[in-house]
């Protein structure tokens, strides 16, 4: 199985939320972890509006940045190529999805079309995870 996490359940890797320990669990039984592209731009906005509104939180939001980096490299990435913000597109429209939850979704999409095997999709937006359970992948 390919765990396949968008931008909010990326973050739950490195700050502990509700949802972070299950989300462990998943990693572990995975044989890959991938992400888009994306992702990563949206992860550090995520974390930087946190040590933002949080300033107590800055070290931890330092050490998560850094394990987000260290671990980067060990994720699957997916590219962001025309065909998938094409498909991504259709999408937005066939799901009502914002832009980039749709270019996520599309992400995890291309990685069960390339790898043929069963996806993960780890998110915790409902709305993206019901599109996600249509196109037959499993969630959260």
């Amino acid at each position: 199985m390919i765990l396949f996490c968008d931008t909010s359940a990326l973050v739950k890797l490195y700050i502990a939320e509700e949802g972070s320990e299950a989300l462990k669990l998943r990693v572990q039984e995975a044989e890959a972890v991938a992400v888009s592209r994306i992702a990563w731009a949206e992860a550090y906005a995520a974390l930087s509006r946190r040590a933002r509104e949080v300033p107590a939180d800055a070290v931890i939001i330092d050490q998560a940045k850094a394990a987000l980096a260290a671990d980067w490299p060990h994720f699957v990435v997916l590219e962001i190529d025309q065909p998938l913000v094409e498909r991504a597109g259709e999408y937005a429209d066939t799901f009502a999805l914002r832009g980039y939850d749709s270019v996520q979704l599309a992400a995890a999409f291309e990685a069960g079309r390339i790898s043929q095997m069963p996806i993960f999709f780890a998110c915790f937006d409902s709305r993206l995870n019901k599109a996600a359970k249509l196109l037959g992948m499993s969630c959260l």
